[in-house]
């Protein structure tokens, strides 16, 4: 699959959990331009990662839907995301501290 051309699409999850995080750090943290780097950041990773998707370890398999997930991580957070088919889908922005599965 390497070489082939892969679609992406966002999970609305996803763009939930990235707005919270750059509200907070532009509201309680007061730091707007942080906010925006963090999400041009994630956005680039993102982007730069379309061109081989599964060039990435796999992360985590769900057992119940048997879903691979890969993470990118991006500063203090991580993108987690499928791929299903020729569709690189985003489906989670979370803080790296946090446990994950």
């Amino acid at each position: 699959m390497l070489g082939d051309k892969f679609t992406l699409e966002y999970s609305p999850q996803f763009y939930d959990e990235i707005s919270d995080a750059v509200r907070y750090i532009t509201f309680k943290l007061r730091n707007p331009e942080a906010a925006q780097r963090l999400r041009d950041d994630a956005e680039r990773a993102v982007v730069d990662s379309l061109e081989a998707p599964l060039a990435f370890a796999p992360y985590y398999k769900d057992e119940a839907t048997g879903d691979v997930y890969y993470r990118i991580n991006v500063r203090n957070f991580a993108v987690f995301y499928v791929v299903i088919g020729q569709v690189m889908e985003v489906r989670w922005f979370r803080y790296s501290r946090r446990q994950f599965p």
